[in-house]
């Protein structure tokens, strides 16, 4: 994937194959500057790549659709709309029949926890709140892939870990193909069924690590786990070093 810019031709991202399976939690982690959020906005199909291609059920993605959703570091709500109409927003434009959007909604408000403040405004929430908000819209939506850039990055360290565990809670009950970006060694390691650990610009798959070969079905067993007993474990602490000494090999002397 190529960019111009006033130095000439910059290349974010060389070429690099790799297929997720229907329901995987995909954790992409590098140094700053790899491509991380290009490829996600490429596999959005908000940004046509210029070689190469994404499919997503044996179809090239060209554009962005219902069957992709995609949750920012920034909420990206609405902020005249209520919780309710700011997740019932997508069903509305994609035509979903009034009774089916209620229900859709009603079940997304309650699966996120924000029963009683239907009717808040987003300055009316916390930022922990707001992305509850913001995750409810894309699950609602009931898409084929969940594609996540930074989400809980915003966040104090408090609400990131409770909405890293709450995500966690959500995938378990809906269990959306998730692509997922982030800058945390520890999120990373938390969260994934399979960590893409990228090279620095331009940016390809260093290394591709799956906790469960490091500790057979541990993950599913962490999944039942609070976020501070996890942590805790010299498995998980081992995994997370190894990921950490792959992504500083990228990052160098440059710091």
């Amino acid at each position: 994937m190529d960019f111009e810019s006033a130095a000439g031709i910059v290349r974010a991202l060389d070429p690099f194959n790799f297929h997720i399976l229907g329901n995987e939690f995909i954790v992409i982690v590098g140094p700053s500057g790899c491509g991380k959020t290009t490829l996600l906005h490429i596999t959005s199909g908000l940004t046509a790549p210029t070689s190469g291609q994404v499919l997503l059920g044996g179809k090239k993605i060209v554009e962005p659709g219902p069957d992709k959703a995609i949750v920012f570091q920034n909420f990206s709500l609405f902020p005249w709309k209520s919780v309710y109409d700011n997740i019932e927003f997508g069903l509305r434009i994609n035509g979903v029949p009034l009774a089916e959007r209620q229900r859709l909604v009603i079940n997304a408000i309650q699966l996120i926890g924000l029963e009683g403040f239907e009717q808040h405004f987003p300055r009316q929430l916390s930022g922990g709140m707001q992305q509850r908000v913001a995750i409810a819209r894309s699950f609602v939506l009931q898409p084929q892939v969940l594609l996540m850039d930074e989400p809980f990055a915003a966040l104090d360290a408090q609400n990131r870990q409770l909405m890293q565990e709450e995500l966690v809670r959500i995938w378990q009950t809906q269990k959306p193909t998730v692509l997922f970006i982030t800058h945390s060694v520890e999120e990373a390691v938390f969260l994934a069924d399979r960590i893409i650990v990228m090279s620095r610009r331009p940016g390809r798959i260093k290394e591709v690590l799956r906790p469960r070969d490091f500790m057979g079905d541990l993950t599913s067993h962490w999944r039942a786990l609070p976020y501070d007993d996890v942590i805790r474990r010299t498995d998980f602490q081992e995994l997370r070093a190894q990921v950490w000494r792959l992504v500083k090999s990228e990052i160098g002397d440059r710091h």
